[in-house]
């Protein structure tokens, strides 16, 4: 019950009731909040899962998940909770985002990109919530609140790749020349957005700025990106792309890009490192 459904009400005459519209809607609040979030993920954690995780994704001291913590939680069960939360406010999903817990942001994430994919519907559509959200998103990222694979994974393309796709994309330069991986990566698979609509132009740009980059996960998301763009866009930018760059591509960059090539061209491009 809303504030104003309860003040029309005939027998209130104007007047809120004891526990009427302004707890409801105290109520409601507290539902759409972060603490609500994490209660429900924690209902559903598994701590054997949430160690294992642990290993997985490289959360020991030199590791570049150094410090994550995972309680257990997996991505399905993570998107059900996240279809509760859709209306979490953006303030609120600064909250899940500046937590330790890693299950916390990439929900947040999921929310956010959720939200951003309603503001870009013909029916939902809203400019000034879909800038809301990308500058949200781009503010997260540099302040290193999105920083891990799948959390990058989970919410780039969605949301930058859709925000950027009709607008300058220098933003995505100035994050490929960042010193911090994550960053980085964001920059790289924001394009996979482009890529799914048909542009592969700046993936193509990113991944020669890229090629050499030492991470492995950087490796990956470039051969990745190059091995979507043949596939969805057109082979032949594929194979332009490795005629000038295989030689010179780190192997894992090269074994993602080349993986669905036909085997005796794969080969060939890998006989050149």
């Amino acid at each position: 019950m809303t504030a104003e459904s309860a003040s029309a009400g005939p027998t209130t005459g104007g007047r809120m009731p004891h526990g009427g519209a302004h707890s409801t809607d105290a109520s409601s609040a507290a539902a759409l909040s972060a603490a609500a979030v994490q209660a429900a993920l924690a209902a559903v954690a598994d701590p054997a899962r949430g160690r294992s995780s642990q290993g997985f994704f490289k959360t020991a001291p030199g590791q570049y998940g150094a410090g994550d913590v995972f309680i257990g939680v997996t991505v399905p069960q993570q998107r059900t909770i996240a279809r509760s939360f859709a209306g979490l406010p953006l303030a609120e999903l600064d909250v899940l985002l500046d937590s330790e817990v890693h299950e916390h942001r990439l929900t947040g994430v999921i929310i956010a990109t959720k939200q951003f994919e309603a503001a870009s519907t013909p029916r939902g559509f809203d400019q000034a919530r879909r800038a809301a959200i990308a500058g949200w998103y781009l503010a997260a990222v540099r302040r290193g609140r999105v920083n891990n694979w799948d959390i990058v994974d989970s919410s780039a393309p969605g949301i930058l790749g859709a925000w950027l796709f009709d607008r300058p994309r220098d933003v995505l330069f100035e994050l490929a020349a960042s010193p911090v991986l994550w960053e980085r990566r964001v920059a790289m698979i924001t394009t996979q957005g482009f890529i799914n609509r048909g542009d592969a132009s700046t993936a193509l740009e990113l991944a020669a700025v890229l090629r050499d980059d030492e991470h492995d996960l950087m490796q990956k998301a470039v051969g990745w990106m190059l091995r979507e763009l043949g596939k969805r866009v057109d082979r032949a930018l594929l194979i332009a792309f490795l005629d000038e760059h295989a030689a010179r591509m780190p192997r894992t960059e090269l074994s993602y890009a080349t993986e669905h090539l036909d085997p005796g061209l794969r080969a060939h491009y890998r006989a050149l490192r």
